[in-house]
């Protein structure tokens, strides 16, 4: 850490001298020029204290198990310097990025008793090369591959330190040092940028870092890579993201923009801090899923990295319709091939509503089984869930279908809806007991487990209906392009107008606090908005909240009570504006 901060310092001083300064541009975020390759110090300082404590310890661990992967992060690290001082084309990149993760692959399995079937030995070398240039898109705003790399780091080197051995491990840590000094001088606003040569380097590492404990399982499906996606919840989401969504657009896909996941949430109204700090906790929940599943057992803990994933393609189907390129990102979709396709099941058939409706049945059942059940009593009951899976599936999609689901909108998700939900989940519940009882007589199978089902699943459709509507009022909130409006009056009026500024995110209005002169809505909360007080109370709480203009909501605000208000507003110089209702 501390040699990074000094290296960090003698980089941006000499950096403008070679020319390595990143300007301004339209695809960039930042505005000012910048030094870059401050790579070169996280690399250094990396290598340096990785290189101090392993060549003085005393491992029994050869050489040859954990050498390969410093030497990719050095030759990736190459490569990036190259690209920073040429600029290498996107190709060349991904072709250098392929050939270092073969020779690393080979060099971890080159022994016969150790040797991968191909498809291993091919997915972990798109495995590297994918990884290292999700942390090369990641590299787009202040402070976030560096912070997002610190927390995987930190989490995989503490939870797969035996699989990784002691060298590997302290590779990671002495990475976790290296970006801790850098975010010194990387954090907003950035005085100095990694640069590829950096970015480049830190997925080497923890790419190679990854398939060390994941080569070592000799299984069809080795379930460490579920705690390794986990972990690396962040890049893997935005290149995801980007990629798919630029292919939908009609936009190249190595071209650069400002259409990534923190792009995104600075376009719905979060600061820049706190688009990296969101990005951050995302990475945070997915290494305490992935200690949750180490600590708990994958095939236990398994439905909470389900639940992770459903959360994740959540904000993934949300963030999409989010404006980026200033609304148009999405005009090449109309014209495209994609568009009758997305048209017709997205908007029309509800396709992927209706997928992700078949994942929370499958989920919700099984872990009524693993609540229900433990140990013997669950390896007994488990065959049952298998075999009744498929008519349970079928029987509650189509209560779902048959309810009227399907046609309720998102967006607009309220109590009403929620009636349509519980028709269907216990219609749905009905039919699959009739049906146990049909095909098994009801035999190995428990109420309590139906009971639990219907209860799982209700909570699962209404939270993932309701996200949109949650998500929207987060955004609105927190804002900083939305005006923060008192309401005078929490009568209906004033209900009427706060549901508008919350349907309506183009008004860019947040209702932040209510005033009302009765005294039995005082210290209340209205809609989720506070009531404080009466108009003794207007100064103070357009103090206290920052309030950029008042809303009279009704037309009995009138005479002396309205004077006051706007004597007030005129003093702290805010507008004051009334509520009217025409209808023509």
């Amino acid at each position: 850490m501390l040699a990074c901060v000094a290296l960090c310092a003698l980089v941006r001083r000499t950096a403008p001298a070679i020319g390595a300064v990143v300007t301004p541009r339209a695809d960039r975020w930042h505005s000012e020029p910048t030094p870059t390759m401050g790579g070169v110090a996280i690399a250094i300082a990396a290598v340096l204290g990785f290189g101090a404590i392993v060549g003085q310890a005393h491992t029994m661990i050869p050489p040859a198990a954990w050498l390969p992967i410093p030497l990719a992060a050095i030759a990736m690290f190459i490569v990036g310097i190259l690209d920073d001082r040429f600029q290498l084309s996107p190709l060349a990149k991904l072709v250098a990025s392929l050939i270092i993760g073969a020779f690393l692959v080979f060099s971890l399995t080159r022994s016969p008793d150790a040797a991968l079937p191909w498809p291993h030995t091919l997915v972990a070398t798109i495995w590297f090369a994918g990884v290292c240039h999700a942390f090369n898109l990641l590299d787009n705003m202040d402070g976030l591959a560096a912070g997002v790399a610190l927390v995987a780091a930190g989490f995989m080197a503490s939870l797969l330190a035996p699989a990784l051995g002691a060298p590997v491990a302290l590779l990671l840590v002495a990475l976790c040092g290296a970006l801790l000094g850098f975010l010194y001088w990387n954090r907003p606003p950035a005085r100095l940028f990694m640069g590829d040569c950096g970015s480049l380097f830190i997925g080497a590492v923890l790419a190679g870092g990854s398939l060390v404990p994941v080569l070592q399982e000799r299984t069809v499906f080795p379930w460490t890579s579920v705690l390794v996606v986990l972990i690396l919840v962040v890049p893997l989401f935005d290149t995801g993201f980007v990629l798919v969504l630029r292919r939908f657009a009609g936009r190249s896909a190595t071209r650069g923009g400002t259409d990534h996941v923190s792009h995104r949430l600075v376009s719905l109204g979060f600061s820049e801090r706190s688009a990296v700090r969101i990005l951050y906790l995302l990475g945070i929940i997915g290494g305490c899923t992935a200690w949750a599943l180490v600590n708990g057992g994958i095939e236990q803990m398994f439905p909470l990295a389900a639940l992770l994933a459903v959360v994740v393609t959540l904000i993934g189907i949300y963030l999409a319709r989010v404006p980026a390129y200033n609304a148009q990102d999405f005009a090449a979709l109309e014209s495209s091939s994609f568009a009758p396709l997305l048209k017709d099941l997205t908007f029309r058939w509800h396709a992927g509503e209706v997928m992700l409706d078949l994942v929370l049945i499958a989920a919700c059942y099984y872990f009524a089984y693993r609540l229900r059940f433990e140990g013997e009593s669950l390896d007994h009951f488990l065959p049952y869930f298998t075999a009744s899976l498929p008519v349970v599936l079928g029987l509650k999609l189509a209560s779902l279908y048959g309810s009227g689901l399907y046609q309720r909108s998102w967006d607009t998700f309220g109590l009403r809806d929620v009636s349509v939900v519980l028709r269907g989940v216990l219609m749905g519940s009905l039919l699959s007991v009739l049906a146990a009882v049909y095909f098994y007589r009801l035999e190995g199978f428990s109420r309590v487990v139906f009971m639990l089902d219907a209860l799982l699943l209700t909570v699962a459709i209404i939270g993932t209906r309701a996200s949109f509507r949650s998500m929207s009022l987060i955004a609105a909130s927190r804002s900083k392009r939305s005006r923060r409006v008192l309401v005078y009056g929490a009568g209906a009026f004033g209900q009427m107008i706060v549901r508008e500024m919350r349907a309506n995110p183009q008004w860019h209005m947040n209702p932040v606090a209510f005033i009302d002169d009765d005294p039995m809505k005082a210290h209340r909360w209205i809609l989720g908005v506070p009531v404080r007080g009466a108009l003794e109370q207007l100064d103070a709480t357009m103090r206290r909240y920052s309030v950029d203009e008042v809303i009279l909501s009704s037309p009995l605000i009138n005479g002396q009570i309205e004077h006051r208000i706007r004597e007030v507003c005129t003093e702290l110089e805010r507008p004051v504006r009334r509520l009217h209702m025409n209808i023509q």
